[in-house]
């Protein structure tokens, strides 16, 4: 057995054991930067720091009140609130209390709200500011069993008629609860957290269902400890990183990356607003981030369409560097798969250097300069996409994992990383592919099972531990996974071919600079169409160079000029596929599609039914008077 998996067979019961453990080696440490807003609103903010000593103060001061307020062992306490300080803060409370933390996206409305909060049976919310409160007090009479509610950003937040007394607490005041409380019983948090077992209960999170209700992921506490040691034994971070965290951390792939950072114990800079990511990326210059696939498309696309602005000599040089980038990253790949050596031809390595000079170099700028790799996970990344960052310098390492597998089951690693694959699986995690294709998973990181419902988990988790994952795959000899597309989306033409719309969907970004969601629908039909939504910054500056200049979105993308523009790159991404996989007929949607009105998850993924259900007619029009077979 590897020193790695001694590592992590050994591991703590644990994050919590964890968190006392890497407070008490490095107490002076910087362990979390967070901003504060300038006063006047005006200005850049300022960055704050908390050692790994002031961290503990509060989170035992957090896990100590909610002791005071009668929380006991693997009761649920729900967490509703934008990525920032306090939400890591409270969760590690909620740990070191020995109880378990049930997150909630803070765009979730209150009836889901509602659902979540008496299906996990929480008793305590702990509620970002007035607005996720009000959440909670609207529907007040579904949930007998919430006893508080405890608010982080106190304006606006005050009891209100009806509330019961005490209903209401702000973080300040169970923070100064729990100050006094341990002033009395000084071990009461570190005899809790001694207290857990690795079986223990510890997170409940809610799967974004595309139909029906979402179901409940049980994650143990040892699903935690074995990911903070499982992804650390990777060699993928280390104690001298600074990682900025802006992923929702109510998404399981957040959580992931908070247990890994207190194994390690670098630094990570947390700020949620994803309108400050350009700001605070030369503020943080961060070592190392994770994002989902749309960041990286809206950045390159972000890029072509500076370089198209700066008139046809720019936009020539963009597109002659975006060659070199694919071609450099393809080559160095494939050297270092046969040799061990990432070398390129001397003729290729000329012209990367003036493309690094001309392009790249401003892009790696832009990320604040010392960015040693991103993480990707969530859903596919175009390999184009990831190839033109590869080149770029920009190392984007795709991973792979479910909230049933605690998120992280597979990653591509250093240098040797391979772009369209989502790597090698985590020591300790086992990997088989069934007859039809479809990928499961064993070992520490797969769920207790489902919340109240042991029928759902039977349907996908097998006695003997393999997890189905609903997703389809292909293993090389070597171990690296290439994730294909979801077993459920997967199009059966009528013709009896498959298609696998991720895929094809995958391509087009690439191609499209100006896509930002496209639906590939086709199953049982005897052609493939698209629904594409277009970026609407993006259409917009190209609206205006093309005599469209002031027209709102909606005039622009039905405008005949929009269509002719989506038609040419339609064609550009036809020219690389199968006939069967050909887009017949597409259609540009009025406006980009949402979390808000649920056509995405809020990790940006496509729930495909809710797209087909609303733009039916449109669909219904591309095939008027085909003849299906």
């Amino acid at each position: 057995m590897s020193d790695n998996l001694t590592l992590i067979d050994n591991r703590p019961p644990s994050v919590a054991t964890l968190f006392i453990d890497r407070v008490a080696a490095t107490p002076e440490g910087e362990a979390y930067r967070y901003p504060v807003p300038s006063p006047s609103g005006q200005g850049p903010d300022e960055w704050k720091s908390l050692t790994w000593a002031q961290a503990a103060e509060r989170v035992y001061a957090i896990a100590a009140g909610l002791i005071g307020l009668g929380v006991g062992p693997e009761e649920r306490v729900a967490l509703a609130s934008s990525t920032r300080v306090e939400w890591i803060l409270a969760d590690l409370g909620v740990m070191c209390a020995g109880a378990a933390t049930t997150t909630v996206y803070p765009s979730t409305n209150a009836e889901e709200s509602a659902f979540i909060l008496a299906d996990s049976d929480s008793r305590v919310l702990i509620a970002e500011d007035a607005v996720q409160l009000a959440k909670a007090r609207e529907r007040r009479g579904d949930l007998p069993g919430l006893a508080h509610v405890v608010v982080i950003d106190p304006a606006g937040a005050e009891p209100a008629e009806g509330d019961p007394e005490g209903w209401i607490v702000t973080l300040a005041e169970l923070e100064a609860r729990g100050n006094a409380y341990l002033a009395d019983k000084p071990e009461a948090v570190t005899e809790r957290v001694a207290a857990i077992t690795a079986d223990q209960l510890a997170t409940i999170i809610y799967t974004s269902g595309t139909t029906g209700r979402p179901k409940g992921v049980r994650l143990p506490h040892d699903n935690w400890s074995y990911m903070a040691k499982a992804t650390v034994a990777t060699g993928m971070i280390n104690a001298d990183d600074t990682q900025y965290l802006w992923l929702p951390l109510a998404h399981v792939f957040g959580k992931v990356l908070t247990s890994g950072q207190i194994e390690v114990g670098h630094v990570t800079a947390v700020d949620g607003r994803v309108d400050k990511i350009i700001d605070n990326l030369p503020v943080v210059q961060p070592t190392y981030m994770a994002a989902v696939p749309r960041i990286f498309e809206k950045v390159y696309n972000g890029v072509a369409a500076k370089a198209r602005a700066g008139g046809g000599a720019k936009y020539k040089i963009f597109q002659w560097a975006a060659g070199v980038a694919r071609e450099y990253a393809t080559v160095s790949q494939d050297n270092f798969r046969r040799t061990g050596n990432a070398s390129v031809p001397f003729g290729l390595s000329a012209r990367h250097k003036v493309a690094d000079a001309l392009v790249f170099s401003k892009i790696r700028e832009a990320f604040g300069g010392r960015l040693r790799a991103c993480i990707s996970g969530s859903a596919a990344l175009a390999p184009d996409i990831g190839l033109f960052f590869a080149g770029a310098g920009i190392h984007i390492l795709e991973g792979y994992g479910l909230t049933e597998s605690s998120a992280a089951s597979f990653v591509n690693r250093g240098e040797a990383y391979r772009t369209g694959t989502v790597g090698k699986p985590l020591p300790g995690t086992e990997v088989r592919i069934a007859d039809d294709g479809e990928i499961l998973l064993r070992g520490p990181g797969i769920m207790e099972g489902y919340h109240r419902l042991p029928e759902k988990t039977a349907e996908v988790l097998e006695s003997d531990g393999w997890f189905h994952t609903g997703d389809i795959g292909e293993l090389s000899q070597d171990g690296y996974l290439r994730i294909t597309d979801r077993k459920k989306d997967l199009i059966k033409t009528s013709g009896g071919k498959y298609i696998a719309p991720a895929e094809v969907e995958g391509q087009f970004k690439a191609v499209c600079p100006y896509v930002s969601n496209i639906l590939v629908h086709g199953a049982d039909r005897n052609f493939c169409t698209a629904l594409i939504a277009l970026d609407e910054a993006t259409i917009l500056g190209w609206a205006k160079e093309n005599g469209l200049g002031g027209k709102p979105y909606a005039d622009v993308v039905a405008s005949p000029q929009a269509v002719e523009l989506v038609e040419g790159y339609v064609k550009e991404l036809n020219e690389g596929l199968q006939r069967w996989q050909t887009i017949k007929k597409f259609r540009l949607l009025p406006r980009d599609l949402d979390i808000e009105h649920g056509e995405l998850t809020p990790s940006l993924k496509l729930k495909r039914p809710v797209v087909e259900r609303e733009y039916q007619d449109l669909i219904d029009d591309m095939y008027a008077g085909s003849r299906e077979a």
